[in-house]
């Protein structure tokens, strides 16, 4: 496969497997990850090794480095998606963190997204990237910082009724969706469909106001 041939979130998950890179997980359209450094002198350490690494590579990750964790997204953003460029250097990361000893919990990260519904993006999104100070275009508004959640337009036929027209999809690993939606149920929550799981299932709050628990399995 080309270096630069976008993997689709079942061919990602396929790969991630076949290759033993458990330390990832396949999340939005990228591979995400949280290496648990226990404190910022550790977490400082491991972000200039992999600093070091993706410099060789010229390929370069994002990287939040917290007190007891480093969250590291991989994602090649010349074609949208994740390439043979992220798997290669997942696993040079995954072999930094192999020899400090620092251990990976790639079931905790999650990517919040906000969908709007609407029957015409084009008539709104230049308002919205405006006021969130973000870029703007086609389907979608983002914060090219990546500090704001990106904002999605959903189609939606018109409509005059109040109804809810936010909602959050929370992009969680595949491996984790069942015990986050389990959870969301147990609080309170209802189904509203899972007609399209794995890649999405609708839950609702006590009061009916919508989310969406989201996976890259079974998607394009």
């Amino acid at each position: 496969m080309a270096d630069d041939a976008k993997l689709t979130g079942d061919q990602l998950s396929a790969q991630l497997t076949t290759e033993g890179l458990s330390d990832w997980r396949p999340v939005l359209g990228r591979v995400v990850t949280r290496f648990k450094t226990g404190n910022f002198v550790t977490g400082l350490e491991f972000v200039t090794k992999v600093t070091e690494a993706a410099e060789s590579a010229n390929h370069h990750p994002d990287v939040d480095l917290r007190y007891p964790h480093v969250d590291i997204t991989l994602m090649s953003h010349d074609v949208g998606g994740t390439t043979q460029r992220d798997i290669r250097l997942a696993r040079q990361v995954s072999d930094i963190a192999a020899g400090m000893g620092i251990s990976a919990d790639p079931g905790q990260c999650a990517i919040l997204e906000v969908a709007l519904d609407t029957w015409d993006a084009g008539e709104i999104w230049p308002f919205w990237a405006a006021l969130l100070g973000a870029d703007g275009g086609v389907d979608e508004v983002a914060d090219p910082a990546g500090r704001l959640p990106s904002l999605w337009f959903q189609d939606a036929e018109r409509h005059d009724e109040r109804r809810q027209r936010f909602h959050f999809d929370v992009w969680v690993p595949p491996d984790v969706a069942r015990t986050r939606i389990d959870a969301a149920l147990a609080a309170g929550g209802t189904l509203v469909s899972d007609e399209h799981a794995p890649s999405y299932v609708v839950l609702a709050d006590a009061q009916g106001n919508r989310a969406c628990i989201c996976t890259s399995a079974s998607r394009g």
